[in-house]
């Protein structure tokens, strides 16, 4: 039995999103340790797909809305901390793109669940 959020396509690329940030934060060379940035990246990256199976599990599209907002807020929270590891050259231009491409398609994605919800008055129909 599967839990409803993880058939949201937008979840998956989420966890996949997430995993890839990670797997690049194992990479970064930085002159010094940084360890509050590099949490606070670690944290808004999965923070996204978090946002969305934690708003998913809520009783109301109300409620699935407010966490999907959130999540968008995290992916941005993510963007804007790789470009400052980007400025200080702690991240390649390439790995950047790589993330922002994906990152792109998230917010796509998580606009258009968050259009469809307000479109939809149905109740509980998610």
């Amino acid at each position: 039995m599967a839990f409803a959020f993880e058939n949201l396509g937008v979840y998956q690329k989420a966890i996949a999103f997430g995993a890839t940030v990670i797997g690049m934060v194992e990479q970064l060379s930085t002159p010094r340790k940084h360890f509050r940035l590099i949490e606070q990246l670690e944290s808004a990256a999965t923070s996204v797909a978090m946002n969305i199976a934690e708003g998913k599990g809520r009783y109301s599209k109300k409620e699935f809305r407010h966490f999907l907002y959130v999540a968008r807020g995290s992916l941005y929270e993510t963007i804007a901390l790789l470009q400052i590891m980007l400025k200080l050259q702690w991240i390649d231009l390439e790995s950047y793109q790589n993330i922002y491409a994906d990152a792109e398609e998230i917010s796509k994605m998580l606009s258009g669940l968050i259009s469809s919800i307000v479109k939809d008055k149905a109740p509980n129909s998610f």
